[in-house]
This record gives C-alpha cells, sequence and structure tokens, in this order.
C-alpha cells in the first residue's frame, strides 16, 4: 500500500505538471478522463488491500478478547482519544480486559494493546534485529528527526546505539548537573521577580518547559539561548512541531503523503522544520570545522584541594557526536549528528518537563509527603555555601527518589511506546500477534494495572520502599520502556528530575490546584480547563509572598523516547 501511495502522489504530481505543458483547448478533456480513470483504479486497488488485510488481521487476532466496536469495518476509529476521558477509557479497559485486547482503527491499523508485565515483557525484551518502529505513531516525525535512533531499525539502530551509548556515561552525566542547578536558578529567580510584579497567576508547566529547553540547549549545543526570558525562532519552531504531529495523528485523511503536504498543517510543518533543521545544521558545521581546527577539546589545569589535575574541557553532546567512531574507525555524517541533535532535544524537553510539574503536582497535593522530601533536602545542604547540588548528592535523597517514581508511574509522561515484528510474536496463554501487527505496549496502563498496583490512583511513594518493590516484577514499572530499545537517555532524565524537584521544595512551598490530563508528545496538565490555583510560597527566606501558579497539561506522544 505505501507503493500505491508513492504512486498516487507521483501521478497527481505528474498530471499536473502535463496540463501546464499541453495546451489547454486540446488537452483539458482528455487529461480529466485519464486522470480520473487512473485515480480510481489506484484508489480501488487499496480499498481491497486495506479490506483484504484488515481481514486476515481480524481473523488472526481472534486469540485477544475485543472491545465492543462501531461495526466490523469501522472498528474502535475515534475511541483512542488525548484527553482525560480517553484515559479514563484506558483504566476501563484494564479493568476489564486486565492484560490485552485487539483494537482496529478502521481497515487501516490492526492493533494489540498490552498492559501487563507478563505480556509486555517478551516483547520488550525481544532482540532489536526483529523489532521495528511503526509508522503510524513513529513516521510522521521522520521528516524532522531523520532516520535517527529513535526511528532507524536494524543494523543501522545497533551502529547508532553503540555510537551513542558513550555520550550517556555516568561521567558525561557529572558534568550536565551544574548546568541543571543554573536552568533551576533562572526559573526560581523568574518566579521571585513576577511576584515581585504582581503577577500572581503563571502557567507552571510553560515555565519548567522552557527551563528544560535551556537545560537541554546548554547540554547539546553548549548554547545559551536566554529562552527562559525571552522568545526564540528556534523554540517556537520545536513546539510547533511537537504539535502539529500531535494533530496530524488524529486527522485520519493527513496520514497520506499526498493531502498532508498540500494542506496549510504541512505548509507549516514544512517551515518549522527548515527553522530547526538549519539552526542544527548550523551549529555542527561550525563545530566539525573547530575540531579540524584545534584538534579535539583542550585541556586544561583544574585546582582541587591544592592538588593541580589535568582533565579536559567539558564536551557537550554535538562533540561527543562528532569524535565517537565505530569499531571500522568510521563517524557519523554531518547529516547523522544533526538527526540525533534534533531528537534529543525532542526526547529530552518535554516528557523531562511532564515528569517535573507532575512531581511538584503530586508533592502539592501530600503535604506530609512535601515535607519530609524538603527536610532530606535541607538536611543534605546543611552548612553549605550555595544550593547547588553534585552528581554525588544524587544517590543522598531516597525519599525524594521515591516520590518521583511514584509520580512517574501515576502520571507516566509517555503513555505508550508501539513496535512492530519481522515475525510472529507469542504471549501468555498462547495467543500469537501476527507479523505486521502493532503492538500498542500501555505504559499507562501498566501503570495502572489494579492486578499489579493496588489501589492504582492513590498516590504512595512508599510503593518504591526497597522492600514493597523486591517481589514487583521487572516490567511493572516502564517509564523509560525497557529492552534493548528502551530510552538511552533515562539516567539524564533523572537526574535532571532529582536537581529540579530537589532545588524547588528548598526553596518554595507548593499547595494544591485542580487539574486535568491532556495526551499529546507527554502525558501533561492541561492549562485551558484549569480554574483553580496552585499555591507555591518561598520558603527560604520565610517570605510572605505567595506565587500562584497554574498547572498545565502534559502532553502524551513522547513516542517512547530516545530508543
Amino acid at each position: 500500500m505505501a507503493v500505491i501511495d508513492a504512486v498516487l502522489d507521483r501521478l497527481l504530481d505528474g498530471l499536473l505538471g502535463l496540463g501546464r505543458l499541453l495546451s489547454p483547448l486540446c488537452s483539458l478533456f482528455v487529461l480529466l478522463q485519464l486522470s480520473a480513470l487512473v485515480v480510481l483504479l489506484l484508489l480501488s486497488l487499496r480499498v481491497v488491500c486495506l479490506l483484504w488485510s484488515h481481514a486476515q488481521f481480524t481473523r488472526r487476532l481472534r486469540c485477544f478478547s475485543k472491545p465492543p466496536t462501531q461495526n466490523w469495518l469501522m472498528g474502535h476509529l475515534g475511541e483512542m482519544r488525548s484527553t482525560e476521558e480517553g484515559l479514563q477509557a484506558v483504566d476501563q479497559l484494564v479493568r476489564t480486559y486486565s492484560h490485552s485486547c485487539s483494537w482496529f482503527l478502521g481497515p487501516f491499523y490492526s492493533l494489540v494493546r498490552l498492559f501487563h508485565p507478563d505480556y509486555i515483557k517478551p516483547l520488550l525484551l525481544a532482540p532489536a534485529s526483529i523489532t521495528v518502529k511503526d509508522e503510524l505513531f513513529y513516521g510522521f516525525l521522520r521528516p524532522w528527526l531523520g532516520q535517527s535512533l529513535l526511528l532507524s531499525n536494524g543494523e543501522d539502530w545497533s551502529r547508532r546505539r553503540r555510537l551513542l551509548t558513550p555520550a550517556f556515561h555516568f561521567d558525561i552525566l557529572k558534568n550536565y548537573v551544574k548546568i541543571f542547578n543554573h536552568s533551576s536558578d533562572i526559573m526560581h529567580s523568574k518566579w521571585r521577580r513576577l511576584v515581585a510584579e504582581g503577577e500572581s497567576r503563571q502557567d507552571m508547566f510553560n515555565h519548567i518547559s522552557l527551563m528544560t529547553l535551556d537545560s537541554l540547549l546548554r547540554c547539546t549545543f553548549s548554547y545559551n539561548s536566554n529562552c527562559q526570558e525571552s522568545s526564540s525562532e528556534y523554540i517556537a519552531a520545536i513546539f510547533e512541531l511537537s504539535t502539529l504531529v500531535i494533530e496530524r495523528r488524529g486527522r485520519i485523511l493527513h496520514h497520506w503523503d499526498c493531502l498532508y503536504w498540500r494542506s496549510p498543517e504541512g505548509q507549516r510543518f514544512k517551515q518549522a522544520c527548515s527553522v530547526v533543521h538549519g539552526f542544527t545544521r548550523t551549529v555542527v558545521q561550525e563545530r566539525r570545522a573547530q575540531l579540524l581546527h584545534r584538534g579535539e577539546p583542550e585541556s586544561h589545569t583544574d585546582t582541587t584541594g591544592g592538588e593541580e589535575k589535568k582533565k579536559k574541557r567539558v564536551a557537550d553532546f554535538i562533540d561527543l557526536l562528532l569524535l565517537s567512531k565505530d569499531e571500522d574507525g568510521h563517524g557519523l555524517t554531518d547529516e547523522e549528528i544533526k538527526a540525533e541533535a534534533d531528537t534529543f532535544m525532542f526526547g529530552g524537553h518535554d516528557t523531562t518537563a511532564s515528569g517535573i510539574s507532575w512531581v511538584l503536582y503530586n508533592l502539592s497535593q501530600h503535604q506530609d509527603y512535601q515535607d519530609r522530601c524538603r527536610a532530606e533536602v535541607n538536611d543534605l545542604l546543611q552548612d553549605r555555601k550555595t544550593d547547588d547540588l553534585d552528581w554525588e548528592d544524587l544517590s543522598s535523597l531516597p525519599f525524594t527518589t521515591m516520590c518521583i517514581k511514584e509520580s512517574l508511574r501515576l502520571h507516566s509522561p509517555v503513555s505508550a511506546v508501539t513496535r512492530r515484528y519481522t515475525k510472529d510474536m507469542t504471549v501468555p496463554g498462547g495467543r500469537v500477534i501476527p507479523q505486521g501487527s502493532i503492538c500498542l505496549v500501555s505504559i499507562y496502563g501498566t501503570h495502572h494495572n489494579p492486578e499489579i498496583w493496588p489501589d492504582p490512583d492513590v498516590y504512595n511513594p512508599m510503593r518504591f520502599d526497597p522492600e514493597n518493590s523486591k517481589d514487583r516484577s521487572s516490567h511493572a514499572f516502564i517509564p523509560f520502556s525497557s529492552g534493548p530499545r528502551n530510552c538511552i537517555g533515562q539516567k539524564f532524565a533523572m537526574a535532571e528530575l532529582r536537581v529540579v524537584v530537589a532545588l524547588t521544595l528548598r526553596r518554595f512551598r507548593l499547595t494544591p490546584g485542580g487539574v486535568e490530563r491532556e495526551l499529546t508528545s507527554a502525558l501533561r496538565p492541561l492549562q485551558e480547563k484549569l480554574e483553580a490555583l496552585n499555591t507555591v510560597k518561598q520558603t527560604c527566606e520565610e517570605s510572605a509572598e505567595h506565587i500562584k501558579v497554574r498547572r498545565s497539561q502534559l502532553n502524551t506522544s513522547r513516542l517512547g523516547g530516545v530508543s
């Protein structure tokens, strides 16, 4: 069917070009007849292929329970919604079917939805050689992110994963903690200033999202965008692309490139892509030229405790990619590095902002947990001249980390990941998922499965006490997916979460407000539907000033992070 789409797209372009070349008077009638005949033939062929494929998958997926449908042809089309009601529908599915069910988006896509650790484990642990990212949920990102780690498959994916893994080593991540501290300081200073100016109502998610983008730009490009204080064409383009990807997924007619790229949304997508690609391409080319001219990042002298040590200048993400080599001594091309940098920016800002916002929201709802976290942070930073956290400090925040994990369970920034497999896959009960079916691993559903998590809607950090976790399935908690295609940046994300949450609790007190959830590129608190306000009170200076922060909802598309 992809071939048919490509032929149809080229045919439309060709016929339009032919019409411009031929005399309008002599060719118009013939051209219209020819166009109508060929288009009708190709569309008929596509419909036949769709119906045949739909019938085959319907037959082979009978081993899975099938929720009620509108009719045989339309299936469950239109029932997956990116709203609070959509998440509640997932809760109902999990309570009804407990582990899995089949799902049909009209005759177009056949899915198996899975939400139990025993069922998702064999899928996520399957070898990368037989695992393929499906085009329904990931294909719309390709014009933006290219053939990056997130979207590549097979040997190409394996090579990229090997080349990128050193960029997320502990020794590299340690250098980023200083950036997390600095970006948090800027955000908190802005909150204090806004209070002083009388602007008491703020969209907390918007502030946190800009802060995570600020951190990523510094970690990726060593670039100070000042995006927390002023607008940026590059930042606006990233937000635009994230929104357009989600909108396209929900409009079935826009799934066809021949229609989408001719639409106003498609034109906006191309324009935003041009901005993002232009920025990244320029940075990569300039940095490669610098490395060729100056060599690898030079050493400098660091004096610690009176002892001189030689160590290399802190390398950013682009440096590490430019210097990486595979076993044959080949590195990544400029286009490959651009794709990975764009993916890092896409995969790292929205989901991390979502995670931070939900942790703060949950702690605002539970003052006893908030106070315990704050005491843990204050004890750690007692008698220090600054509030800056070090890498070694992060392991000294056990209860804060438990609160973060419970928030990631209750409000997973990534609600689901999808996979296809190049062979039939067997799950418990002798059920077989046929080759080519889309496997939708519901992270949200697994994290809210009452068979695994008693009282799944209750925020209880003690679930992650080591004593309470020791008998739990390894795949009961998978906020960063699992297996060979798990999120490569999960340690980066957890480090930023701990730094930002710890510093926010040290400096502010959070009080509750209302919130609804929305799914886009990460699970967001929904801004437009908020009436109640959260109050954040500065505690580090015992100030009487309050800042009222409105919760915006986190989007969930993140498509499994960067994996």
